[in-house]
């Protein structure tokens, strides 16, 4: 068992959910959070947390789920960002459990 953790911008949690259902991840949690930049490029382009000083409307997902169905996950996001067509890729991290109840 791992946690999964997802983020994405604002307009993109429908694709999540496809990507999420399509790797057979049934359970997990969402919330709705806010993205901030402390530095900015000096030509920002519409991607995440861009040049303005207020903050990006963002989405994390979490889940307790299997290695297999990670992967599997993985590798349906690696393909969704590639065919991305602005600076707003799904990002997800692993983080392993050592001990649950």
């Amino acid at each position: 068992m791992k946690l999964l953790i997802i983020t994405v911008v604002d307009g993109l949690q429908n694709e999540v959910m496809k990507l999420l259902k399509e790797a057979a991840i049934d359970n997990f949690s969402a919330s709705d959070i806010e993205g901030f930049r402390n530095s900015f490029p000096v030509i920002s382009v519409n991607d995440w947390f861009s040049g303005n000083e207020k903050a990006t409307g963002s989405y994390m997902y979490f889940s307790f789920t299997e290695t297999d169905k990670i992967d599997t996950l993985f590798n349906l996001i690696e393909t969704f960002n590639k065919n991305l067509e602005t600076n707003n890729p799904i990002r997800a991290v692993v983080v392993p459990i050592d001990k649950y109840i």
